[in-house]
């Protein structure tokens, strides 16, 4: 899947970095404003390393970004990274969606005639009941 121009392996990124809770609600309090790493790191029964690799995994996937201020690096959600994963999951809705109605094609083809050309208490010929 392309969504953007960007390839299946950064929309896997996305979708990875999306798949965890913690990760999840580090982009939610970013939302709100910038916040160092070490800020966030209180919020969390983890150790700071654990927080740190969470948050590379959210920069990885383009989600976040960090900028070193002083002996801090301040974290901010990227909100146009958030708008390609929507999109992402919009196009594959789409898909699924063309798929779902190209079955209901088929299935509506497959028994038409029996709906639309016999009454149900006709027997055909050779037909046993």
């Amino acid at each position: 899947m392309v969504v953007d121009g960007s390839s299946d392996e950064t929309v896997d990124r996305l979708f990875h970095a999306l798949a965890d809770a913690t990760r999840r609600d580090i982009l939610r309090r970013c939302v709100r404003g910038e916040l160092s790493v070490s800020r966030l790191a209180e919020a969390y029964p983890m150790s700071f390393a654990a927080v740190q690799k969470h948050v590379t995994v959210l920069e990885r996937a383009g989600l976040v970004t960090k900028q070193r201020r002083g002996r801090e690096q301040l974290v901010r959600t990227d909100p146009d990274a958030v708008g390609r994963a929507r999109r992402a999951l919009d196009e594959l809705e789409n898909a699924w969606r063309a798929r779902v109605d190209r079955m209901s094609g088929l299935l509506a083809d497959e028994h038409g005639p029996e709906e639309n050309g016999r009454d149900s208490g006709d027997t055909t010929k050779g037909q046993d009941r």
